[in-house]
C-alpha cells in the first residue's frame, strides 16, 4: 500500500509535491523499464539489441536523471561483457521476461522512495540440447525519485534490499550479518562464551589474499577446513552414487523446487535488512527433507545441526558453521570442481577470497553435458547454472561438496 503524506494547507505544489495514484503507476513502470533493459542485456541476438533503451521513452514528469541514466548505461555495458564471458562458457538465453510490482511509496518532502519486486524469467537457448527451459528470480529494489521545483520525479538511485545477488544485478552482496539462532525455553541453553556466526564479506576483490588453512571456531578445536574446488569446464568425471548413503536426493530437489520463492512456514526465513541471508537455512531445509537427521545440541557447537520453527543451530543457518558440520560429520566429502556436483550437491562460495564463507546453494539439475544447475534463497533463484554464476563472480573462491 502506498503511503501519501497529508500536506500543509496552502502548500506550493511546485515545492511539496503529492504522488497521485498515476504517478506511481508511472514509478512501477520506469522501475520495469530498468530493470528489463538489465535483464535484455543478457539476451542473445536481436532480442537483446544494446540500442533498444526502454528508459529512453521517459521523460518529463517522470524520467531518469542524467547521473542516474550514465549509471545505467554502465550497467548495461558491465551485463554485456557477463553475456560475453557466459558465452564463452557455453551459455545463451535465447528470451527472458520481467515484471516489477510496486509494493509501496514513502514520500517525504521532494523524495519519494519506492519499494519494488522484480520477477526474472529468461529461457536458456539450446546449445547443448539438455539445458533446463528456464531459470529465474525474484529480486527486491528500493528506486529513490527526486521531484525539481516543477514537481516533475527523476530517478536518482536503484538499490537492491536483497542478500544475495540476481543475475542481471551488477552491486556486490551488501554486508549483513548471518542469523542467530536463538534457543527457546525447551532447547539447550547456548554456552555464554561462543561467538556468534560468523558475517558476510564484502564486495569480489582480484586482489585478495588466499584463505587460511585454519579457522576460528565457536567449539573447541579447530573446525575441518574445505579445499577450494576448480571453476574449469570439463573435468574428470566423478559419478555420483545415489543409493550408497541412503539420501533421498529427488526428494531434496522436489522441496528445493516447491520452495525456491514460496517459503515454508514450518520455519523462520532470515530474508531481509539486518537478518541476514535465508541461503544456507534453505539449503538445510532441503538437506532435511531428503534425510539428514537432526543432531540436538547447543545450538553454538558446529558438531551439532538441527532446525525448526522455534530454534536453528549454527549449522543449520551459518555458511561456514555449515561447511563445519558437514565436513565433521562425514555427511558431505569436498569435490575437486564445480563441474563435478549432482543432484543435491553443495556449492558454497567465498565473494572476497578472505576464507570466510559467503554464500549457500543446492544443486537442483545435472545436464547430461555435466553442467549443474543451482537454487538458492538470497535473492530467491532457481535452476541457474554453474557457468552463470562463474560469469559472475570469476574471481570468487568456491567450495563443492558431495552429499
Amino acid at each position: 500500500m502506498a503511503l501519501v503524506p497529508s500536506w500543509s494547507a496552502g502548500a506550493a505544489i511546485t515545492d511539496d509535491p503529492t504522488v497521485d495514484a498515476a504517478t506511481r503507476a508511472t514509478f512501477q513502470k520506469l522501475a520495469t523499464a530498468v530493470l528489463t533493459d538489465r535483464t535484455q542485456a543478457l539476451v542473445d541476438g536481436k532480442d537483446g539489441d544494446k540500442d533498444r533503451r526502454r528508459t529512453s521513452g521517459f521523460s518529463g514528469k517522470v524520467r531518469l536523471s542524467d547521473a542516474q541514466s550514465r549509471e545505467e548505461s554502465s550497467a548495461l555495458s558491465e551485463l554485456r561483457g557477463r553475456k560475453a564471458r557466459l558465452a564463452r562458457l557455453g551459455e545463451k538465453y535465447s528470451s527472458a521476461k520481467t515484471s516489477v510490482k510496486l509494493n509501496a511509496t514513502q514520500v517525504k518532502g521532494r523524495t519519494a522512495k519506492v519499494s519494488v519486486t522484480e520477477t526474472t524469467t529468461l529461457t536458456y537457448r539450446k546449445i547443448r540440447g539438455n539445458e533446463p527451459k528456464t531459470t529465474g528470480f525474484q529480486a527486491h529494489h528500493e528506486l529513490t525519485f527526486k521531484a525539481d521545483r516543477k514537481g516533475n520525479w527523476q530517478l536518482t538511485d536503484i538499490r537492491n534490499t536483497d542478500d544475495g545477488v540476481a543475475v542481471n544485478q551488477i552491486e556486490p552482496p551488501p554486508v549483513v550479518p548471518e542469523p542467530t539462532a536463538v534457543p527457546t525455553t525447551s532447547a539447550p541453553a547456548p554456552s555464554t562464551s561462543a561467538p556468534a556466526p560468523s558475517t558476510t564479506a564484502p564486495a569480489p576483490s582480484t586482489s585478495a589474499p588466499a584463505p587460511s588453512t585454519t579457522a576460528t571456531t565457536p567449539n573447541s578445536g579447530n573446525p575441518p577446513a574445505a579445499p577450494r574446488a576448480a571453476i574449469t569446464p570439463n573435468p574428470p568425471a566423478a559419478p555420483k552414487n545415489f543409493s550408497a548413503s541412503g539420501y533421498d536426493y529427488k526428494a531434496m530437489v522436489d522441496y528445493a523446487t516447491k520452495h525456491w520463492n514460496n517459503y515454508n512456514p514450518e520455519y523462520p526465513s532470515f530474508d531481509g535488512a539486518g537478518a541476514g541471508g535465508d541461503c544456507t537455512n534453505f539449503v538445510s531445509q532441503a538437506l532435511k527433507a531428503g534425510g539428514w537427521k537432526h543432531v540436538p545440541g547447543y545450538v553454538y557447537d558446529y558438531t551439532k545441526w538441527f532446525g525448526n520453527s522455534e530454534i536453528q543451530s549454527h549449522s543449520f543457518i551459518g555458511v561456514n558453521e555449515f561447511s563445519w558440520f558437514a565436513l565433521h560429520s562425514g555427511r558431505v566429502s569436498s569435490l575437486d570442481n564445480v563441474y563435478q556436483m549432482d543432484l543435491g550437491d553443495v556449492l558454497q562460495m567465498d565473494f572476497n577470497r578472505d576464507g570466510a564463507k559467503d554464500h549457500t546453494m543446492i544443486v537442483t539439475y545435472r545436464s547430461p553435458q555435466g553442467v549443474p544447475y543451482l537454487s538458492y534463497h538470497s535473492t530467491n533463484t532457481y535452476n541457474r547454472s554453474v557457468a552463470s554464476i562463474i560469469a559472475s563472480y570469476p574471481n570468487a573462491y568456491y567450495y563443492a561438496y558431495r552429499t
